[in-house]
This record gives structure tokens, C-alpha cells and sequence, in this order.
């Protein structure tokens, strides 16, 4: 019967030494949390972005806050009358207000992601 070769590869030849026997060699420090060596971006991105962050969580949260009291949306969604059992749940005043209440939030955080923006400027290294 021949003998089959093995599908995985051979190891390492035994005279390579690994990188971490060399005593003399000391670890590298870890680098400092103050140190940043990535520079923030640009102010007028970070304006761009907590406005598109501000509209997004508004916008989310006045869909979700109004849709669930939305009769003709709410209560004739295709989707909810071929689930009747989730119909019957969905159309409970607390379940509506839960819903509603989650859309009050989402508008709170992105009122509250507006209010506490602070700029982070930081120097460019020389390009």
C-alpha cells in the first residue's frame, strides 16, 4: 500500500530561533494613553458628522415616537394582520407607549449629543 503525503505543511527547520530567546533584547515600552498618534479629524468633519448623528437620531425618534398612535399605518400594516397574536399585543395602549417612549429617547440623545459636542483640535504633523 504506497504511503500517502501529509496535506500539512512541515514545520519550521529547528535552527531558526525565535525572536523572544534573545535576553538582551528588552520589550518596548507601551505607549502612553496621552499619546495619541492618530490626529483627530478635521472640525468641519466633526461638525458634518454631529449634524448628521442630530438629524438621524431626531428624525428616528419622531418616526418611532408617532407611527405606533398612527392608526392607518399602525393598525392596518400588512405585516401585523398576518400575525395576529403580535396585532393583538401591538394594539395595548402600554406596548404603544413603550414604543413611543423609546422614540423620545433616541430624540434625547441626539438633542444631548448636540448640546455636550465639544471641538477636538490637534495639531497635523507637517505633510
Amino acid at each position: 500500500m504506497p504511503v500517502q503525503p501529509h496535506p500539512v505543511s512541515d514545520p519550521p527547520p529547528s535552527d531558526a530561533e525565535p525572536q523572544s530567546a534573545t535576553p538582551d533584547a528588552a520589550p518596548e515600552p507601551a505607549p502612553s494613553p496621552d499619546e495619541d498618534s492618530q490626529p483627530s479629524a478635521p472640525i468641519w468633519l466633526q461638525r458634518i458628522s454631529l449634524f448628521i448623528l442630530v438629524l438621524f437620531c431626531v428624525y428616528l425618534g419622531v418616526i418611532v415616537a408617532v407611527v405606533p398612535w398612527w392608526t392607518s399605518v399602525w393598525d392596518e400594516n400588512s405585516f401585523f394582520l398576518n400575525h395576529p397574536q403580535l396585532l393583538a399585543v401591538l394594539r395595548l395602549g402600554p406596548v404603544r407607549g413603550i414604543i413611543s417612549g423609546l422614540g423620545l429617547l433616541d430624540i434625547w440623545i441626539g438633542i444631548s449629543e448636540a448640546v455636550h459636542y465639544r471641538e477636538t483640535t490637534r495639531a497635523y504633523p507637517p505633510a
